[in-house]
């Protein structure tokens, strides 16, 4: 992903579900087509969530990664 420009940066860590989603669509709403977002969360429900919110809503999920208790997604807005 090191190509990949990231428009803005969401912190959810500390936030547990379903926060991080309502807080990455609420971020993504905000944000023109083709932008990108990324987000990082503690909760490792936020992977499933994150995972099923962007084929629900059609957002391109270009990354989606753990390091050590941080969990990071990088998603570009597509509508």
């Amino acid at each position: 992903m090191e190509n990949v420009k990231i428009d803005q940066e969401l912190d959810c860590r500390g936030l547990t579900c379903p926060l991080p989603v309502i807080n990455t669509k609420q971020a993504i709403d905000k944000m023109s087509i083709g932008q990108v977002l990324k987000m990082v969360a503690t909760d490792p429900g936020s992977t499933r969530d994150i995972q099923a919110w962007s084929k629900r809503t059609g957002h391109d999920l270009l990354e989606s990664r753990q390091e050590d208790s941080l969990y990071l997604f990088v998603i570009r807005k597509a509508k």
